[in-house]
């Protein structure tokens, strides 16, 4: 079973020994993988729809983990207890919904120490509620895989961070009076941001473009609340252009 790049990340970041839940484990493999490898001495795969929960079941019971990995079939964190686990990992949704499955879980959080989290789609809602909810971002990677670009996000609770919140989100000058303001580095990555490459380049451009096709829509009605809609995202796409163009193509 080979794990693809995504996954494979995620995998990495797991430290040895972890008691782990999945949440949202499809086929169970980042699981398997986990306990195979060592990085997981137990774990949790958690499924909610049961085409994925009964392919889950088969991919634990033919590796032969039934004692290492319990598979249960529960809405986000609901199939765990409190401190049953010390580490999460999300994987393949929407950020909106990952923020949201820790908003319910949110007891259910208690003695985890590290959340691996790879939202498909909005990054910065998932930052911002990590940052309400007092968790620090304290990893970021960005990926292409087949076509798609992807985030990870590790964070750790403020109480065992090695680094504060205010530290990660602390405005940075660029040049030209062009700054990093705490919105935009919610928006792009803490880390992302001092680690520019291609991939995240090519990810913002796109994302300009979209904004652009948004902006374009908007400017067609002339409602007062649609001018300050077209307003509002014409600063962003302004702010974020700067931001690229104050960024090194290529890291020193």
């Amino acid at each position: 079973m080979k794990l693809s790049n995504r996954l494979q990340r995620i995998h990495d970041q797991i430290p040895e020994g972890s008691r782990m839940a999945d949440i949202g484990s499809d086929h169970a493999l980042l699981p398997v993988a986990a306990i195979r490898s060592g990085k997981a001495s137990t774990a949790v795969a958690g499924e909610v729809n049961p085409g994925p929960y009964d392919a889950a079941c088969k991919q634990v019971s033919d590796a032969g983990l039934q004692e290492k990995i319990t598979v249960r079939r529960g809405d986000g964190l609901d199939v765990i207890s409190a401190r049953e686990v010390d580490v999460i990992t999300i994987a393949g949704m929407g950020g909106a919904l990952i923020a949201s499955i820790l908003d319910r879980g949110l007891s259910k959080l208690e003695g985890v120490q590290l959340l691996i989290l790879q939202p498909n789609v909005g990054e910065d809602i998932l930052r911002r509620w990590l940052l309400e909810h007092h968790w620090v971002v304290v990893a970021e990677q960005l990926l292409e895989e087949d076509g798609k670009i992807y985030e990870i996000i590790t964070a750790m609770p403020k109480e065992s961070s090695p680094i504060t919140n205010e530290e990660v989100y602390r405005a940075r000058p660029l040049k030209d009076g062009v700054q990093l303001t705490e919105d935009l580095l919610l928006r792009m990555g803490p880390y992302l941001t001092d680690r520019v490459s291609e991939v995240f380049f090519a990810k913002w451009e796109s994302e300009i473009n979209k904004l652009q096709g948004v902006l374009q829509s908007i400017s067609k009605s002339d409602q007062e609340s649609s001018r300050d809609k077209a307003a509002e995202v014409q600063e962003l796409i302004t702010s974020l252009q700067e931001v690229l163009a104050c960024l090194p193509k290529v890291k020193p």
